[in-house]
């Protein structure tokens, strides 16, 4: 996903009009940067856009997906100035936050144990790779992905950032209005910890653990604080410069905001008043705190909160073994601000939903083609190239075919379009693969078929009977309508809130929910002449007859 302004889109005088009226979300977000700009003025190093991530562990979707998100606002920003003002999109991880507890997803947990409270880039590396410390090896992973998704982007890394001394101003200037920003923060706090509570965490310089003790003593002239070991009794002076000290996150989001010009950045709903809090220390401190918005949050299967620690939801990973990175960038684009669960059985809607979506794009008119997902995607230059089977119905291939391997399933779809290989149309053949691991992995183990009734073994003797009657190259359509025919024969799978095409009563979507349960063995299945059609009528026929006499296996 890269961010340049496409020449198409610039080249083209109607979608850049379109794209000044446009109410896609990323224009939405774009056009409150224009009027940021419009208030204070064009910024000497162009517009900062910023991401964050915590390293505690592992990135997971919704670390990718704040980083999509913001690309999308960046390339729209681009367009509506067309490209004349720079900017840049930071990433920027915590990773001199102290390790608070051991991640239950990592191994060698013993390792971990003994450094809990130091910064994630001083605690071991548990997976014994090339990278010296637990967050270098989980920033590592992060920016893998990124690369690999041709995010245009650079790196930060608060342990960096802090010791070359990128924040040592704007942390002199929060050590001098001190007072300031404790006044924010304390109203924030329960009262217990407002006795003990400091804006700045001093790194021990004996055991390197970040300490959350109060400051005793500040020196602004020196650019020092003064604690106490809480288990030695020993005092310390300590700069707050350098990296020897870093700041409570609140204020650190507000320092880095200020530090760094940070011009927009994204945030959960959980963040709502966080970003208040922070916006109000970042004014202290001489900043224009950020513009941005909430979006909602990934719940996993059970309806809770994705967390990194937990490793709960889908990783990044694990979306992609079953299906592309552009299927995962439409589930990012879509509604960000409602709450959605993230989980396997996402997966093959969206898949369909962005093919659908590409298909329909080249003859959209310009104000749908920026309302569309895979123009923001695809950053204004979606592929031209398209899938003629969709996934669901390639799912539902692999488990009446039981075929395991893609040469297998080609056999199938070869058959059905003359013409069509996996050389004439590769992303077929990727969707083919996704498709059996996908069936293998999540689909197959909990697969069930269940025996007809008798009102259902006699429809299903009569469907057998209609289909061996068709044609052998009878198209879908030909197929669908003996589909409907049969199910109106009988009362129990008549509609009476539908008309057929005689005006009699139509089919009701029990008679789909049998032909699913008991010959694909799932709950919901495609449109059952397109199956067919691609499967095959003998082939239909023989799995009727194995369902008929109870031989279907999985």
């Amino acid at each position: 996903m890269t961010t340049s302004a496409d020449p198409a889109t610039l080249n083209d005088p109607a979608l850049l009009a379109a794209a000044g009226r446009s109410k896609a979300w990323p224009f939405e977000e774009a056009k409150k940067i224009v009027e940021r700009l419009a208030k204070r003025g064009r910024p000497e190093k162009g517009v900062i856009f910023e991401t964050g991530y915590g390293p505690s562990g592992l990135p997971h979707i919704g670390t990718f997906g704040e980083v999509a998100r913001t690309t999308m606002v960046r390339h729209a920003f681009r367009v509506l100035t067309e490209d004349r003002i720079p900017t840049r999109l930071l990433c920027f991880s915590d990773d001199m936050d102290g390790m608070r507890k051991v991640p239950d997803t990592v191994p060698n947990p013993d390792l971990l144990r003994p450094h809990l409270g130091k910064p994630l880039t001083r605690v071991p590396n548990p997976y014994n790779n090339e990278h010296p410390s637990f967050g270098e090896n989980n920033n590592a992973k992060l920016r893998s992905f990124l690369d690999a998704f041709g995010f245009d982007y650079e790196f930060m890394s608060a342990t960096e950032e802090y010791a070359k001394g990128t924040l040592d101003e704007k942390l002199l200037v929060m050590l001098e209005r001190y007072d300031d920003v404790m006044a924010i923060m304390l109203p924030t706090l329960r009262e217990e910890r407002r006795k003990t509570y400091s804006p700045f965490l001093p790194v021990h310089p004996r055991t390197g653990v970040v300490m959350q003790v109060p400051v005793e003593e500040r020196n602004v002239a020196a650019g020092t604080i003064v604690w106490t070991d809480p288990d030695t009794g020993e005092r310390f002076e300590t700069p707050v410069t350098g990296g020897h000290a870093k700041a409570q996150w609140k204020p650190d989001w507000a320092l880095r905001w200020a530090a760094l010009g940070v011009d927009y950045e994204m945030s959960g709903k959980d963040h709502i008043d966080n970003v208040k809090t922070s916006s109000k220390i970042c004014q202290v401190l001489g900043g224009l705190p950020p513009d941005g918005f909430n979006y909602e949050l990934f719940l996993d299967e059970n309806g809770e909160k994705i967390s990194k620690s937990k490793g709960n939801g889908l990783t990044i990973d694990e979306w992609l073994t079953y299906a592309s990175p552009e299927s995962l960038s439409l589930y990012m684009f879509q509604k960000p601000k409602t709450a959605k669960r993230l989980f396997f059985d996402v997966i093959p809607r969206a898949v369909d939903e962005y093919f659908t979506f590409l298909e329909k794009f080249p003859v959209q008119d310009p104000d749908t083609k920026l309302a569309n997902p895979v123009w923001h995607i695809h950053s204004g230059e979606p592929p031209a190239e398209g899938t003629p089977v969709s996934f669901s119905m390639l799912l539902n291939l692999v488990s009446a075919s039981h075929a395991h391997t893609k040469a297998a399933l080609w056999g199938y779809i070869s058959r059905h379009s003359a013409g069509l290989t996996p050389e004439t149309n590769p992303k077929l053949d990727e969707l083919a693969g996704y498709a059996i691991r996908y069936y293998e992995d999540r689909v197959r183990p909990t697969k069930v078929f269940r025996a007809p009734d008798e009102t259902e073994r006699e429809a299903l003797k009569a469907l057998r009977d209609a289909l061996a009657a068709l044609p052998k190259d009878a198209a879908a359509e030909t197929i669908q309508d003996a589909v409907l025919a049969v199910a109106r024969r009988f009362e129990r799978f008549q509609d009476p809130s539908k008309k057929s095409p005689d005006g009699g009563p139509g089919v009701s979507l029990e008679w789909f929910a049998a032909l699913y349960q008991i010959l694909l063995g799932q709950e919901k299945g495609p449109r059952f002449g397109s199956f067919v059609a691609l499967y095959g009528l003998d082939e239909t026929v023989a799995m009727i007859d194995a369902a008929l006499d109870g031989r279907l296996t999985i």
